[in-house]
C-alpha cells in the first residue's frame, strides 16, 4: 500500500482545522485587547453604582451621552439650591420622557431632555434644546409644588409636565436615586465611565472651540453657573478674577486644579465634600466629551481607559506625595482635572 499523499483529504482537513483555530485566536486577542481599552462594554460607556449606604451591589449602565446631561441636570439643581429629592425627580422624568438625550423630536412640538413644548410657554425651540435652560425651567416649575420632596416621585413629576402617562415615572425612580446621589457628591467614588476621551479631530479649533482647561473651565461654568469659578461676589472677565488655579502642563497634558472649599465657591447648605465629589464625578461624566484623562480627589483618582476605570486609592495619598499631578496626591480641598494633550 502506498503512504498517504500530502495532499490528501486527511492532511487537508488538519490543515484548515488548524487556519480555523489559529482564526479563532487571533479574533480572541482582538477582542481582548477591545476590552481592555474599553473596559469590556466594546465602547466607551459609564455606570453608577450603590454607595456604601445600600451596599446592596445595585448597578446603572449609561452612554457618555447620557452621562453628560445627567450630570447637567444635577449641576443645575444643586447649583439652584435645590435638594437631592429634587434631583432625583427630575432625573427620572428625564430618563421617561427622552432617555436622557438632547432630542429634537417628540410628541407634536415637545423637544428636548424634558420634552417640553414652545407652544406650551416653556420657551423658544433653541432655548428648550439648550440642556441647561431646560433643566432650569423644570426646576423652576418643581420649585412651585408644595411640598414636592414629600410627594411620591410620579405625582411631583406630573404637577410638572402634565403627562398623559403619570405612573411611567414610577419605573426609573431607582436608577435616577443611584444618578443623583453621585452627581450631588453625596454618594462618594460611585460613577465610573470607561474608554479613552474624543480624539482631537472631533473640536475644530476654526470654529472657535475651546479644548483643555478652557473647554472644562467653559461647561463648569454653563453647569452650575457664572459664579461656578469664582469667589463669592467676584465677576466672570474681570482682571480680578481667580477662576481655578493656573493650567500646568504635565506631560503634554494639561491639569485644572478646582478649590471646593466654601470660600471659594457658593456653598447652598453643602458641605466642602459634597461640592468636591460632585465636582470630580461631574467631571467623570464630561470626559469624554471634554477629553478628561484624569480626575484626583479626597485620595481617590479616576483614569481613563483602564481595564475598569473604577476609582481608585491615589499612590502617596495622605503622605505628601504628588500623585503624578503636581500638587498634593488627593487633597481634600481641590479637585484636579488632567485633559488630554491639545
Amino acid at each position: 500500500m502506498s503512504e498517504p499523499s500530502p495532499h490528501s483529504p486527511k492532511r487537508r482537513g488538519r490543515l484548515l482545522r488548524a487556519a480555523g483555530a489559529l482564526v479563532v485566536l487571533l479574533a480572541v486577542a482582538a477582542y481582548m485587547a477591545v476590552q481592555y481599552v474599553t473596559g469590556g462594554r466594546g465602547g466607551p460607556g459609564c455606570e453608577v453604582v450603590a454607595g456604601d449606604a445600600e451596599g446592596d451591589g445595585t448597578t446603572y449602565e449609561f452612554t457618555p451621552e447620557q452621562a453628560v446631561n445627567a450630570a447637567t441636570i444635577a449641576a443645575v439643581g444643586t447649583g439652584r439650591g435645590m435638594p437631592e429629592r429634587a434631583v432625583t425627580i427630575a432625573l427620572a422624568t428625564a430618563l421617561q420622557e427622552s432617555a436622557l438625550r438632547n432630542i429634537a423630536h417628540g410628541d407634536r412640538d415637545s423637544l428636548g431632555l424634558f420634552q417640553q413644548r414652545p407652544s406650551q410657554g416653556w420657551g423658544t425651540a433653541k432655548e428648550i434644546m439648550d440642556p441647561t435652560y431646560a433643566a432650569g425651567e423644570f426646576y423652576r416649575h418643581l420649585a412651585k409644588v408644595d411640598d414636592y420632596a414629600e410627594l411620591p416621585l410620579t405625582v411631583a413629576a406630573q404637577r410638572v409636565q402634565r403627562s398623559g402617562f403619570p405612573e411611567a415615572y414610577a419605573k426609573h425612580e431607582p436608577d435616577a436615586a443611584l444618578l443623583a446621589a453621585a452627581l450631588t457628591g453625596n454618594a462618594a467614588a460611585t460613577l465610573s465611565c470607561t474608554g479613552t476621551p474624543a480624539p482631537v479631530a472631533s473640536v475644530d479649533p476654526t470654529a472657535g472651540e475651546t479644548q483643555g482647561p478652557d473647554a472644562v473651565r467653559a461647561a463648569l461654568a454653563r453647569d452650575f453657573g457664572r459664579d461656578a469659578l469664582q469667589p463669592v461676589g467676584a465677576e466672570v472677565g474681570t482682571a480680578a478674577e481667580p477662576s481655578a488655579a493656573p493650567s500646568q502642563s504635565t506631560g503634554g497634558s494639561r491639569v485644572l486644579t478646582l478649590p471646593v472649599t466654601a470660600g471659594s465657591s457658593p456653598a447652598k447648605g453643602r458641605t466642602d465634600r459634597q461640592r468636591g465629589w460632585q465636582l470630580a464625578q461631574w467631571a467623570v461624566a464630561n470626559a469624554s466629551a471634554l477629553r478628561i484623562e484624569r480626575v484626583v480627589y479626597a485620595g481617590r483618582e479616576w483614569t481613563a481607559g483602564n481595564v475598569d476605570s473604577r476609582w481608585r486609592t491615589v499612590r502617596g495619598a495622605g503622605t505628601g506625595g504628588t500623585g503624578g499631578t503636581g500638587g498634593t496626591a488627593g487633597a481634600a480641598d481641590t479637585v484636579r482635572i488632567v485633559t488630554a494633550r491639545p
